[in-house]
């Protein structure tokens, strides 16, 4: 057994035992309900639904330096041949269909189908939450969700203050989520700490456990298993609150299992394994100091996954590191007007798996930027990027540096 499938153990095993031992007293998570009038008992299921979403519209290229700087994994429209485009257009139906079952359908109306075809209609999420028990502490939640691995990749697009996701935790999982069967814990008292820190405007992740772990099928968002065997993830995170209010968040978290590569994924030419099946595996830590005012996150993962090795002309497994700290300051100015600037600096040196031939890069990037809601309903940003992005794959050796401005405009409806 390998130091890294030890760790992995190590979390699982550690993620039993915590949640065997946290049963302690709580607080409510929920206000307390009056007693139902006899009329309502005759409501209906779609009563208990509601419909929300979120739209992201951005333009990258002001002040741009160096128009074939591109960024395939966090945003398509950066670059040359680009213009206005809408990242994220979201439609989300979920709803408490009884006490003990939730229901999640995400649909995102802005995926491409080609580089040439825009705005299709994709399912993002679509699960299914069933509790053991009346405080909802645990949960199964079967369907495609995101995955458990890393605080900024649970954390919602519409929440997060750099424009994209990093480079070094996101190619673990990309687009967050995959199929399978997770399990969650989390007391009364710590689900209705995760509920505040989105409701004051902190930044958090929401609700995914203190204790989290479960099986996927590894290949991605909307895509088929391609091979005989489950990844399995293990999380630990716990948000610790000190008298003064200040709450810091540790976590832990490790997944492990095999990729397949698809053939559309590999270029002509390209060696690799008869059956293109590389194991993938990975382990991060993370630390959230909540903005209040001044915020930390930060993350770093290391592990081994399938990569391009350019001396030999195919794809291998190879070893993988990197992170980010992001650090951020929640500023008032009068009653009315809130913003939060920030700076992100990220380093990654490792393959992404489900680009081109497991493509292997080295990313160094800053992006430094400030956040205004403007309302409840409007959001607008702008960021600067200082970016230096090299990548391999079979006859490729892009290496491209440059710096460009940001704006995003976001709707919450």
């Amino acid at each position: 057994m390998t130091s890294l499938q030890r760790l992995a153990a190590l979390v699982a095993l550690s993620a039993i035992c915590l949640s065997v031992h946290a049963q302690t007293p709580v607080d409510s998570l929920i206000k307390p309900q009056t007693p139902v009038p006899a009329a309502s008992h005759s409501s209906k299921w779609y009563d208990k639904i509601s419909l929300r979403g979120y739209a992201q519209f951005r333009y990258n290229r002001l002040l741009e330096t160096n128009p074939d700087l591109r960024c395939e994994q966090c945003d398509r429209s950066i670059g040359q041949n680009q213009g206005f485009s809408f990242r994220r257009s979201r439609l989300i139906f979920s709803g408490q269909l009884n006490p003990r079952f939730f229901a999640y359908i995400q649909f995102d109306y802005s995926a491409d189908a080609s580089s040439t075809n825009k705005h299709f209609l994709q399912v993002r999420d679509a699960y299914f939450d069933q509790a053991f028990d009346a405080d909802q502490a645990w949960r199964i939640r079967v369907g495609q969700s995101k995955v458990p691995f890393g605080f900024e990749n649970t954390q919602s697009s519409s929440n997060r203050l750099p424009f994209d996701r990093s480079d070094a935790l996101n190619s673990g999982a990309p687009n967050e989520r995959d199929f399978g069967v997770f399990g969650y814990y989390a007391p009364k008292k710590i689900r209705a700490r995760f509920k505040r820190l989105l409701d004051e405007g902190l930044k958090g992740s929401g609700d995914y456990g203190v204790v989290a772990f479960g099986f996927y099928n590894g290949q991605g968002t909307n895509k088929p298993e391609n091979n005989n065997n489950l990844h399995a993830v293990a999380r630990i995170s716990y948000p610790f609150q000190f008298k003064n209010g200040q709450i810091i968040e540790p976590g832990i978290q490790a997944y492990t299992g095999k990729y397949t590569l698809p053939k559309d994924q590999l270029s002509a030419g390209v060696k690799a394994r008869k059956d293109p099946t590389y194991i993938d595996r990975r382990i991060a830590a993370s630390f959230v100091l909540y903005p209040q005012p001044f915020g930390i996150l930060a993350e770093y993962n290391w592990g081994e996954s399938p990569g391009f090795d350019a001396a030999t002309d195919s794809i291998q497994t190879r070893g993988l590191h990197g992170g980010f700290v992001t650090f951020s300051y929640q500023t008032h100015f009068g009653k009315k007007f809130k913003c939060m600037p920030y700076l992100r600096l990220q380093a990654y040196d490792g393959a992404k798996k489900h680009e081109l031939d497991a493509r292997y890069y080295q990313v160094r990037e800053t992006e430094f930027g400030i956040e205004w809601p403007v309302s409840k309903n409007v959001e607008i940003s702008v960021a600067y990027a200082i970016s230096h992005r090299k990548y391999q794959n079979l006859g490729v050796n892009y290496d491209e540096s440059g710096r460009f401005l940001r704006l995003q405009f976001q709707a919450n409806y």
